[in-house]
Order: C-alpha cells, then structure tokens, then sequence
C-alpha cells in the first residue's frame, strides 16, 4: 500500500496560477499538469497564456488559460467566477505575478511607481486569496506566494520591489495564523537567481552575473523548473502540516556575505 507517494499527486485538484505566460509561473502551471491537477493560468496577454496552455495540453495534461490583469479588480472577480461555474471550486492559488518597474534611489522614486509595483505584486496577492477564501473555507486548499530573497535582505536601487516582496511574506504568515482554523494552509517560497525575464538584464551582463553566480554557493542560477518542484510540494498532501513557512530557494545566496 503506497502510504506517502500518493501524497504528492494532485489529481483532480482545481489549481490558478497567476503570471504563468513564462518563466517560473509557466513552470508551476506544468508541474501542477503533471502531477493530474487541471490548471488554470491568467496574464495580461491572452496570446502568450495560451501558448503555455497549448505546450501543457500538447503533452496530454489539463490546463486552461483566461486572459486576466490582476492589477484590476473587475478582471480579477470575472476570472474567479468564471472558474467557480465551470470547475465548482478552487484547491490550490499560487500568487507569482510580480514585477519591478524601476531600478534607482529611493527619494527619487515617484508615488506612482511605488503604487504600481505595491499593486500587483502585493495587493493582488491579498485581493486573489481573499476572493478564493470562500470556496477553500473548510474544504482545504493551499496558497502559495511567490516572493524573493530580495523580501529578506535589502539591495540598493530595488526598494520599491524588496518592500513589496517582504509584505508578501508577512501577508502569507497573517494568512496562515487566521485561516489554518480554515484548513486553509499558506505558505512563502523566496527564490534566489533565476533565469527568467524579471532578470534577464543580470543575464545580459556578463561580468554582473558571474560575480553573483561566484557568491552562489552552488555557483549557479536557478531554472524555473527547480522552483516548481518545491511548490508542487507544497500544494499537495505531502505537505498537509506545513503553513505559514518562508522557504529559501536560493542555491545557498543568502549563505554568502552580502558586500
């Protein structure tokens, strides 16, 4: 009788992934196809979602894509609804979306872009898990933020992003304090390096990239791949006792002096 192997699958698990048209929330979506869960992906851009969609499905795994900008509240209720009429319920939520419009010192980054980046990279993580907090209240489910090591040390120049990503971190572990009673599980994954287009400007940089790899105990970036792994994990039964966790994925960064 296979007592724990089991645990890791995700069949029949109703899964939404935010900002999953490349990159480490692509990864996810696949990981959660693989695993028997039917997969829901959202973006701004229909045309890029449904190219991940399509690459899943092609490989005979379940996966569905509804264009969605979760910056904004109508898109992001029309999207919840339209997989509560078609699926009946939602079991797992992975919060990835994230970006980081401006790179420069903090007395001269503008309102609006500290706005922008606390909108989508925090306030739609709030917003998403409390529109699905009905549907998992006392039926189980597991959310997941995607946050960064940046939400754990400070870095020069990422101001607006690292406060975004450290409120990420609290907002997962006041989570977990009041919904466990839920059985609502939350948890927090801080990748380090990852080869993704959020960074593709370190990758582009030579001498840039391979002073941080060199700092990197495993002397490496990450692939999305080696992020997913750890959140299929995570929203599975394997799982069943872990909430509130901030998880590093870093290759050992964070080991390492800063400076």
């Amino acid at each position: 009788m296979l007592r724990i192997k089991n645990k890791f699958e995700l069949t029949n698990k109703v899964a939404l992934v935010t900002g999953a048209s490349k990159g480490i929330g692509a990864s996810i979506a696949r990981g959660f196809a693989e695993l028997g869960a039917q997969v829901v992906i959202c973006s701004r851009s229909q045309d890029s979602i449904d190219q991940v969609a399509k690459s899943i499905q092609d490989d005979g795994f379940k996966c569905e894509a509804i264009q969605c900008h979760v910056g904004r509240d109508e898109e992001r209720q029309a999207l919840i609804k339209t997989i509560i009429d078609k699926y009946g319920t939602i079991d797992i939520l992975v919060n990835n979306v994230g970006t980081n419009p401006y790179f420069g010192p903090l007395d001269k980054m503008s309102p609006e872009v500290y706005q922008k980046t606390m909108q989508i990279n925090l306030e739609s993580a709030m917003v998403m898990s409390n529109l699905v907090y009905p549907y998992m209240k006392n039926e189980g489910g597991s959310i997941i933020h995607i946050s960064s090591i940046e939400g754990i040390h400070p870095t020069a120049m990422m101001g607006a992003y690292n406060m975004s990503k450290s409120a990420m971190i609290m907002l997962g572990q006041n989570q977990a304090a009041e919904w466990g009673k839920d059985k609502i599980r939350v948890n927090v994954v801080c990748p380090g390096l990852v080869r993704t287009k959020l960074s593709a400007a370190l990758f582009a940089n030579d001498s840039i990239l391979k002073g941080i790899e060199n700092r990197i105990p495993l002397n490496r970036a990450a692939e999305p791949d080696e992020m997913a792994g750890l959140v299929c994990f995570l929203a599975s039964e394997a799982a069943s006792y872990m909430t509130g966790s901030v998880i590093v994925n870093d290759g050992g960064l964070l080991l390492s002096p800063l400076f």
